[in-house]
């Protein structure tokens, strides 16, 4: 089975009519299926345990360069995450699921979309998908 992961950022305090309001606004826009897990729950499955450690390990790569507002890098974290090797299917969850690679960010100055959305955009967009990758290189490697 695929995962591709979605990370969103909610506080633990929500109620379970919060959760239900945010899967309808965020997931099932995106033809998604929920499975609600949370750390430290013993009747998590592997793969789930590993993709919250793998998120741990990216945030903690990443935190200094956040500088604490690791909430509004999280869709860089999820791409990074969906883009990457795993090596349980032997492709990224993204070519597992579209049948091809992405044309990721780095690629995009190629074609010259940059005028589209802005050079400066797609200048940091790039600089920091290489940095979260880099630091997800290292964390795999450890």
């Amino acid at each position: 089975m695929i995962k591709p992961a979605h990370f969103l950022p909610i506080k633990t305090s929500h109620s379970t009519e919060d959760y239900a309001r945010l899967y309808i606004q965020e997931l099932k826009g995106l033809g998604s299926k929920v499975n609600l897990s949370t750390a430290f729950h013993p009747q998590i499955d592997g793969q789930v345990e590993r993709t919250i450690q793998t998120l741990k390990d990216m945030l903690r790569a990443c935190v200094v360069d956040f500088k604490g507002n690791w909430g509004d890098h999280l869709p860089l974290i999820e791409f990074a995450y969906n883009n990457s090797y795993h090596s349980s299917i032997q492709m990224t969850p993204y070519e597992a699921l579209y049948g091809r690679r992405c044309r990721s960010l780095i690629g995009w100055f190629e074609v010259g979309e940059e005028r589209l959305i802005g050079p400066d955009l797609v200048h940091q967009a790039m600089e920091k998908v290489k940095a979260i990758q880099e630091r997800f290189k290292m964390a795999q490697s450890r």
